[in-house]
């Protein structure tokens, strides 16, 4: 059973009581379908009055979801023929960031995605979601052959950050970043990214220079993370609620700012619910907005990315 989040407590309350008389008239000869309806009417309000009016940081909640759905389980759906590729050719792999060779309807692709873990051992190996700099220039350098090559960049974003620590400073974290940004700035082919869960900071845009950028409903995108903000506005971390109802992280806001081109909706309740059902939804927008791009040519994709960003905040 999927796992619930706090606020979805009377969801799970209503359901559970549902379940019960279900399995109270399977022994017994005794009709309940009345009070079964009934609630099951109930439970649609319920779910509407919650998911319908999140709040921020219910969406961070729902981005950080344990079951969300990760980079692999939206290739598997999405792409055919995958083949990964790893290694930066400077110092060796990252396992925080998977990419590579697919088709999309039959056209030949690069799939770039940060990965988290499903699982503690899944964590550590992938460093929670959290690339070192080698993760950055492997994407790049398959970014690189991408454009050599004539093959649109699809990038999936969804990283708390860049890791911070000391080795991933000592080979360059910040020059990584940066170089990421520059390059990807001057491609001539195709880019298009979206945001399946968290997009954090530098490490999330790092893969986020493209001519399209989108975000699934229930995902946020920010310079920080609501637990980073908190902690420097007020140092309190425990004010992270408060510092999500102020950033303006989540897709809705981030839509009317102008930072993102649009947002994919969700399942309700979120994309962990069904995974095949939310791939669905990312396609269409991606079969759209793929279609559109190849029309142009590579200086009109160059200059469209550049002016894309160079209106932000204007």
């Amino acid at each position: 059973m999927t796992q619930k989040l706090p606020f979805e407590q009377p969801v799970v309350e209503l359901q559970n009581k549902i379940d019960e008389l279900k399995n109270f008239t399977k022994d017994k000869d005794i009709d309940l379908e009345d009070e079964i309806s009934y609630l099951e009417g109930r439970l649609q309000q319920v779910e509407s009055q919650i998911y319908d009016h999140l709040k921020p940081w219910e969406r961070v909640q729902i981005a950080r979801h344990s079951e969300r759905p990760t980079t692999y389980d939206y290739i598997e759906h999405l792409f055919t023929d995958f083949i990964e590729l790893h290694g930066d050719r400077l110092f060796g792999d990252d396992d925080a960031i998977v990419g590579g060779l697919a088709y999309y309807k039959g056209q030949p692709v690069t799939i770039i995605g940060h990965q988290r873990g499903r699982n503690t051992k899944e964590n550590i190996q992938r460093n929670f979601g959290m690339p070192h700099p080698e993760g950055y220039r492997k994407a790049l350098r398959l970014m690189k052959q991408a454009d050599k090559f004539g093959r649109p960049i699809i990038c999936l974003v969804d990283t708390k950050g860049a890791f911070p620590g000391k080795a991933a400073e000592e080979r360059g974290q910040s020059e990584a970043i940066a170089r990421n940004l520059l390059e990807m700035g001057g491609f001539t082919v195709p880019s298009i990214g979206i945001v399946i869960g968290e997009g954090g900071s530098g490490g999330a845009l790092a893969l986020g220079v493209c001519n399209r950028m989108f975000m699934l409903e229930n995902s946020t995108y920010s310079v920080i993370s609501p637990e980073g903000a908190a902690a420097i506005l007020w140092k309190d971390a425990s004010l992270a609620q408060r510092a999500a109802e102020t950033m303006k992280i989540t897709a809705p806001d981030l839509s009317e700012l102008g930072v993102i081109d649009g947002v994919i909706r969700e399942v309700r309740g979120g994309a962990h619910h069904n995974v095949e059902e939310q791939a669905g939804y990312i396609d269409s927008v991606l079969d759209q907005h793929l279609t559109e791009l190849m029309k142009m040519s590579g200086e009109q994709l160059r200059e469209q990315r550049y002016d894309k960003f160079s209106r932000i905040g204007l």
